[in-house]
């Protein structure tokens, strides 16, 4: 990256500062007062030395007030320094908990395509250690970098003060570190930025192996998975020891000009005392400031490489708030509180690669209170039909209508809220039965939320759970079975008494006993109300209005379950091939 980009990223980085202005400039008061009296201690001392000329000839009658000055200049020094430090600690969180905070906020922005195309750990390494390198190099660059260089130009006016020959010796030698510095960082920033991204990389694989555990032991995957693992780590490890290869570079280079800085300074200012134009105090607070002088360029190189990591990871971050929100609502959109359930989908066609077509030219009309089930081979686009239902995906072609109402010209939460989902896959979040169950409806009174349960065929099993419905489910649930879970997410859906359903594989974890009971209690939650099931247990639709058998993103057959077999077709096959050879 150009050092162009690097000065854009560096703005856009501080734009995130300006409502703390006000704490940086206390910082920066604060820095000249640190410094500025540090810096007077050299010439306080230099007096000092001056009183005592050899034994016996040693002037305590100046010396003590010197002493007395020496003492209150030090703690006035620590306490702005104190200072200094508790303003840039301020101004580093604040600005990281809104760079975080900006970074979710877009997360909730993006279309579920994003999410869906990129890696779930690479997005929260992001979110989290990318954001923590930002820190880390904000710390690093206000507290160290206003000190450093206030210390450098207050020590030069110093020095040029006390002898403006030997201080120019100094400042003549001065852009020696500002090369080094340079040459560090410019080959450092693209080790930092390939190490960021790696990090990224294996911050997703260990979450999909975490999260996958069950099924990497199923398959006797360890080994494999930890060759993988293994690989990525010797990249990042190489990545690693590159970037920090040229970072120790700082140390070493710096105190190599370091040492040629008090070098000159103490030849050039013995040189002046032989001389007679250079008292024995002034010489030790030269060499003093000499030492000051150059400890700076040593504490900037380091903030500089830290920095390099710090913008590496910014371009990340950057990069993900860059990305581009979903299409927001029309500000006329509609915003309807319940729904007749009269549904059109009008010649849509929607694919996820637009080189590959999935959905083509799909038709159908759905009246209100019908039971659709969408049923063929997977990957045909029956999930995919119900993403676009939800506007989870937006079609490529085509319209779908809601009550004669373009769901385009429909607020998403109020279309989304139009609908009770149950979905396969289940997710729960680490809190209590109670809170979960009531995710959808906050405000639900305890009697609803039972009720719902015991519709859904939850409630038994609730009661016997240790705290009942304040029993606290771990991370999505991991405390309490598959098809439980499935039950909690069943009895969430009933809960906000939706005007549509829509059902995808929504009873596929839970036994045939109890999901008999379940579809009993479907068939009375569907009455009056639009219901679309997905199913592949084609028993769980015989008593579906229509069923919609899918093919390559095309609808080949519909009809109702009695008719399609009659028919003889693709339904017939999918459903004999179920439970006649089953039975045979």
């Amino acid at each position: 990256m150009n050092t162009e980009r690097r000065s854009e990223l560096f703005k856009r980085i501080l734009t995130f500062t300006k409502p703390y202005g006000g704490y940086l400039a206390a910082a920066l008061v604060s820095a000249v007062l640190s410094v500025s009296l540090a810096l007077y201690l050299p010439v306080l001392i230099g007096r000092g030395i001056d009183q005592i000329l050899k034994p016996g000839q040693v002037y305590f009658g100046q010396l003590a007030p010197i002493l007395l000055k020496l003492m209150v200049v030090a703690l006035l020094a620590a306490l702005f320094q104190w200072l200094m430090t508790l303003c840039t600690n301020m101004v580093a969180y604040k600005t990281v908990r809104d760079l975080r905070v900006a970074v979710f906020n877009k997360m909730e922005e993006v279309p579920l395509s994003l999410i869906d195309s990129r890696s779930h750990g690479d997005i929260i390494g992001r979110i989290i250690n990318d954001i923590d390198s930002i820190s880390d190099g904000l710390l690093q660059g206000f507290s160290q970098l206003f000190t450093g260089v206030i210390t450098i130009l207050i020590t030069l006016v110093y020095m040029l003060s006390l002898n403006f020959k030997v201080g120019l010796v100094v400042i003549v030698i001065t852009p020696l570190s500002l090369f080094v510095a340079s040459f560090i960082a410019k080959h450092s920033f693209q080790m930092f930025r390939a190490q960021s991204a790696i990090r990224g990389q294996l911050s997703g694989y260990i979450e999909e192996m975490v999260g996958s555990q069950k099924v990497v032991k199923a398959f006797c995957y360890e080994d494999r998975a930890q060759d993988e693992f293994n690989e990525i780590n010797r990249q990042l490890y190489l990545a690693g020891v590159k970037s920090q290869f040229y970072s120790s570079l700082t140390n070493p280079c710096t105190r190599f000009v370091n040492g040629v800085v008090y070098a000159a300074v103490a030849i050039f200012g013995a040189l002046s005392c032989i001389a007679g134009s250079f008292s024995v105090g002034a010489l030790s607070s030269f060499l003093a400031y000499a030492n000051q002088y150059t400890k700076p360029f040593n504490e900037i190189s380091g903030v500089v490489t830290e920095l390099q990591t710090a913008l590496a990871s910014a371009k990340r971050v950057f990069a993900l708030i860059d990305e581009p929100a979903e299409q927001p609502d029309a500000p006329d959109a509609a915003q309807p509180q319940q729904s007749q359930g009269n549904v059109e989908i009008d010649h849509v066609s929607f694919s996820y690669d637009k080189n590959h077509p999935l959905i083509r030219d799909f038709n159908l009309t759905v009246k209100p209170g019908q039971r659709i089930a969408l049923v063929g081979p997977t990957g045909c686009g029956k999930t995919t039909m119900i993403n676009l239902l939800m506007r989870f995906y937006d079609v490529d072609e085509g319209e779908i209508r809601v009550d004669g109402t373009p769901v385009k010209q429909i607020g998403r939460g109020a279309l989304r809220s139009l609908y009770g989902m149950v979905l396969q896959d289940t997710w729960m979040f680490k809190g209590s039965v109670r809170d979960n169950i009531a995710y959808g409806k906050p405000d639900a009174t305890e009697e609803e939320i039972i009720a719902a349960a015991k519709a859904a065929h939850a409630h038994s099993f609730i009661k016997r759970l240790p705290q009942g419905y304040d029993t606290i489910l771990s991370e999505d649930g991991g405390n309490i079975s598959q098809g439980q879970k499935q039950l909690l997410c069943i009895a969430r859906a009933m809960l906000t008494k939706p005007s549509m359903l829509i059902l995808d594989e929504a009873t596929s974890n839970i036994d045939t006993r109890t999901e008999l009971k379940i579809q009993k209690a479907f068939a009375e939650m569907m009455k009056g109300h639009t219901s679309f099931v997905v199913a592949h247990r084609l028993s769980t639709i015989r008593e579906a209005d229509c069923i919609l058998v899918m093919k390559d993103g095309q609808i080949i057959e519909q009809g109702t379950h009695k008719e399609l077999l009659q028919k003889q077709g693709f339904y017939h096959q999918l459903y004999y091939s179920q439970f006649v050879q089953t039975e045979e």
